[in-house]
């Protein structure tokens, strides 16, 4: 199934003139990357967010989240929202911002 293109729109307008932000194809998506580090993306319909190990359990608190378990395996520090979740621009603008945080404070690659 291919990922959803206007959800990535949405993100690409958020990230369009910061600085360090990249794209390229992942997970059967696309993934924004800051300094080389993996911040944010789509895979299906779902937004997926690094949010890190020390916020991962606060961020799946919330009732549109959940592990993302793309390999069957949730993988630690990254979670799916579903579409609910990210309806709003406040809301979307909120769990990226998260991601880029996050990916901001890794070393570059």
């Amino acid at each position: 199934m291919p990922y959803n293109e206007d959800l990535a729109n949405r993100i690409r307008n958020y990230c369009r003139g910061k600085k360090g932000i990249s794209e390229r194809k992942m997970f059967g998506g696309v993934c924004f990357m800051v300094n080389g580090n993996m911040a944010c993306g789509v895979e299906r319909n779902n937004l997926v967010i690094r949010v890190g190990p020390d916020k991962y359990e606060e961020a799946l608190k919330n009732p549109f989240a959940r592990p993302m378990d793309f390999t069957g395996r949730p993988l630690k520090g990254f979670i799916y929202v579903v579409p609910e979740g990210y309806k709003s621009i406040a809301t979307l603008r909120k769990w990226i911002g998260s991601g880029v945080n996050f990916a901001k404070a890794l070393p570059s690659k």
